[in-house]
């Protein structure tokens, strides 16, 4: 039987004993074209394998998966590794469907089924998974990955601008936007066209909105609708897609998420940006900027220096330009437009 080719190639390590006597010894796990092939780790070299349509699951629905190349075997292999255990089981489901009714038809409705199974998996349970993931994580968990995603994003736009005044500044805007409790905004140097946000209440946004504007309203307008959008969309979620299927469910089952599968992140992040659009209804919108005391025109000017596409929320902004109060004092402003400087 050939092997459904997504899984061609796939390797872990797990656990062979010999016979039931024998010590487990560690082995790598090569799943093949038709064989299971356990391999010595520290040579490479093959110490037996499997048929494929052979291999049975002496424990089905415990952990670790315990298998045997045949119903009468010595031979037992543990596997802890996900993604390998679900291709066994689907390798496994195959030869039983087939098995059980053979003939045109049934080999027909199997690579169907098979098919559509597949399908599934790809298109429906990664994005499940990821929801449903980030729905349970702890507000320290959801930091710490976070700042693991800002540490990929920062090899493109480097590390957040850290002058200490400015710093300082911007923990102000954050508060007085949001509450001491609420997101922190982070100025990146480069590389952003707009705001952005990560796991753990960070708002990015470009140096641009603090060091090309006339006063903190075009960096409070941007980071209130990020704020927004996250309400809409957990940032988590994009994260979790990015790091994968099989480390999510890791991160689900044992609340640890391997950074290394973050790599790749900050230029997915970076192609996702599309500056100029308001993305957010303005009948959303509005109300959020009165309530927060943030003219509605400076953000809109921000995406559009000409107005014309954003010129609802010029003409309908609450404060016509200029906050019922200052947003942070001067001395702040200043101080947070030199965010980024030596």
């Amino acid at each position: 039987m050939t092997a459904l080719k997504k899984y061609q190639r796939l390797e872990c390590p797990g656990l062979w004993r010999e016979t039931a006597l024998a010590q487990r010894r560690e082995v790598v796990v090569g799943f093949r074209e038709a064989t299971l092939v356990l391999a010595d780790p520290r040579t490479d070299i093959a110490l037996t394998q499997w048929s494929l349509p052979a291999i049975q699951r002496l424990n089905p629905g415990e952990e670790p998966a315990i298998y045997a190349p045949a119903p009468d075997s010595p031979e037992t292999l543990e596997i802890e590794e996900p993604e390998m255990v679900v291709a066994l089981e689907t390798v496994r489901g195959v030869v039983e469907r087939a098995q059980s009714r053979p003939g045109r038809l049934r080999g027909m409705v199997v690579a169907g089924g098979t098919a559509l199974i597949v399908l599934v998996g790809l298109f429906w349970l990664p994005g499940a998974l990821a929801s449903h993931t980030a729905s349970a994580l702890p507000e320290a968990t959801r930091a710490e990955i976070g700042m693991a995603a800002l540490a990929d994003l920062s090899r493109l736009t480097g590390a957040p601008c850290d002058a200490p005044l400015g710093v300082r500044a911007a923990e102000k805007l954050s508060d007085r936007l949001f509450g001491p409790e609420g997101p922190r905004i982070l100025i990146l140097p480069d590389g952003l066209s707009g705001p952005a946000s990560l796991p753990g209440g960070l708002i990015l946004l470009p140096r641009s909105a603090v060091e090309d504007a006339d006063g903190p309203e075009r960096a409070a307008g941007l980071a209130l609708v990020q704020a927004i959008l996250d309400e809409e969309q957990d940032p988590m979620v994009p994260v979790l897609r990015q790091a994968g299927t099989v480390a999510t469910f890791r991160l689900l089952t044992s609340g640890r998420l391997d950074p290394n599968s973050l790599h790749g992140l900050g230029e997915v992040l970076l192609r996702a940006q599309t500056p100029g659009v308001v993305p957010v209804d303005p009948e959303v919108l509005l109300p959020r900027f009165e309530a927060a005391g943030v003219p509605s025109s400076a953000y809109a000017y921000a995406l559009d220096p000409t107005g014309e596409t954003t010129l609802t929320l010029i003409e309908a902004d609450p404060f016509k330009g200029s906050p019922p109060d200052l947003l942070i004092p001067d001395g702040d402003w200043i101080s947070l437009q030199a965010i980024c400087g030596s």
